[in-house]
């Protein structure tokens, strides 16, 4: 399969998870649909391994990080990112996950030391200018609404999408030090989604949640594309991307799928942005865009602080 049908692949599925998303919204919480995903996931990765004639035990040292990873990547971020997509349009979302282009090296520099340039720390003040033009009137009309006893979920639902954001980041740099235990990326996959399955369900129980089978034909689509098609085949061609083409030229697929999210959002979701959220999302891709072009910066150690895109 050539590089370009393989960006196209990415671009497209991962550009319709944020509204796929939505479909499982409503008769199931959150959480529960979380690990419905992974678990499905999870197992058809493990089916995949069986068939290829893999071993599928990891020694500890490698599924202590595979362990951090599931709960940064596919635990605690895609539970804030679920919870954030019932009081915001998938749209914003998808442009705030835009942002782990800048997240991640933070993520790494704190982490492991990894240097930041300042093309990324310059993009990333113009990034959060047009984040804040993006959601200026929102969270001034849900601050108005709360200060009259309104229920401020707007502002909640932004957090969770902030929280989604840096966990994916985190999840992102751990990568590296998964990739330095095992090179078989099937298993380390499956083995990461598995525990992210495991402590969302771990979470599940602790808080009394409880795990519904919903009826609705259009949940279990959704079920069924997020899982195979966003969180198995996207994850393969793009990890077989980055192979080919190298991180810092896959990971523009962070700055086209916020763009499809937002046109999917306008025609499905009636998403009206007015000029100024349109400066926003310009200025915030655009910043995107040109902090992925510089140069990846000599990590100090062995992990790479160059972003590893996590998408829903």
């Amino acid at each position: 399969m050539s590089s370009p049908l393989l960006f196209t692949i990415c671009s497209l599925i991962w550009g319709s998870t944020f509204w796929a998303i939505t479909l499982q919204l409503g008769e199931v919480a959150p959480a529960a649909s979380v690990a419905y995903r992974f678990g499905i996931a999870a197992a058809t990765l493990f089916a995949w391994c069986l068939m290829r004639g893999d071993r599928l035990r990891l020694p500890w040292r490698a599924q202590r990080w595979v362990m951090l990873q599931g709960f940064l990547s596919f635990g605690l971020s895609y539970v804030c990112t679920y919870g954030s997509e019932q009081y915001l349009v998938s749209a914003l979302v998808a442009v705030l996950f835009a942002l782990m282009v800048f997240w991640t090296p933070i993520c790494a520099r704190l982490l492991f030391g990894a240097p930041i340039g300042a093309r990324t720390w310059s993009a990333g003040a113009v990034a959060t200018a047009g984040v804040a033009l993006l959601f200026s009137r929102s969270i001034g009309a849900a601050w108005h609404d709360l200060q009259f006893g309104g229920s401020g979920h707007f502002l909640l639902g932004l957090a969770l999408a902030l929280v989604a954001t840096i966990s994916s980041s985190a999840g992102s740099v751990i990568v590296g030090k998964v990739r330095e235990q095992s090179s078989n990326l099937l298993l380390t996959m499956a083995w990461s989604m598995f525990w992210g399955t495991a402590l969302v369900l771990a979470w599940i129980a602790l808080t009394g949640q409880s795990l519904t089978a919903p009826a609705a034909p259009r949940y279990w689509f959704g079920l069924f594309y997020l899982s195979i098609f966003g969180s198995v085949i996207a994850f393969m061609a793009y990890f077989t991307l980055i192979n080919r083409i190298g991180s810092q030229k896959a990971v523009y697929i962070g700055v086209v799928t916020p763009v499809i999210s937002v046109l999917l959002s306008i025609r499905l979701e009636q998403y009206r942005p007015g000029p100024l959220e349109w400066l926003g999302m310009v200025l915030c891709l655009a910043s995107v865009a040109w902090a992925v072009r510089a140069p990846a910066p000599r990590p100090v150690s062995r992990v790479s602080s160059t972003p590893v895109l996590e998408t829903p």
